[in-house]
């Protein structure tokens, strides 16, 4: 049975996005040659990802002589946006507030974090 397809970005899709934001616009031989040669994918691995990731609406792609130079169309904020907003409604029955609870509840959160949060909160109240 097929793998049912995340709106949001897989981790190796990720590390592909953070590779196309880093160099603004890239081939997938470029995206191949930016990871670590310890940790570098195949060649027709990342162009697979590359074709999600612009079926998904976060890269597009032109054709420039023979090769394609694919472009990112979401930020790296849209992108966390994007994931935050599946999370609220897959785990958290689009909760914001129980998002939020669980992380003052599961995470460490040092005094200075803490603050801001209290004055962001403020400011949007």
């Amino acid at each position: 049975m097929a793998r049912h397809k995340t709106p949001t970005l897989t981790e190796a899709e990720l590390r592909v996005m953070k590779a196309v934001w880093k160099m603004g616009a890239a081939s997938v031989a470029e995206v191949q040659a930016a990871f670590p040669s310890t940790k570098r994918l195949a060649y027709n691995t990342i162009l697979t990802m590359m074709r999600i990731l612009e079926q998904k609406g976060y890269l597009e792609r032109q054709k420039l002589g023979r090769a394609h130079i694919y472009r990112p169309l979401v930020s790296p904020g849209q992108a966390r946006s994007r994931a935050v907003r599946h999370l609220v409604r897959s785990f958290f029955e689009d909760s914001p507030e129980q998002l939020v609870l669980s992380v003052l509840q599961n995470e460490r959160l040092t005094s200075e974090e803490i603050a801001h949060l209290k004055e962001l909160i403020d400011k949007r109240g």
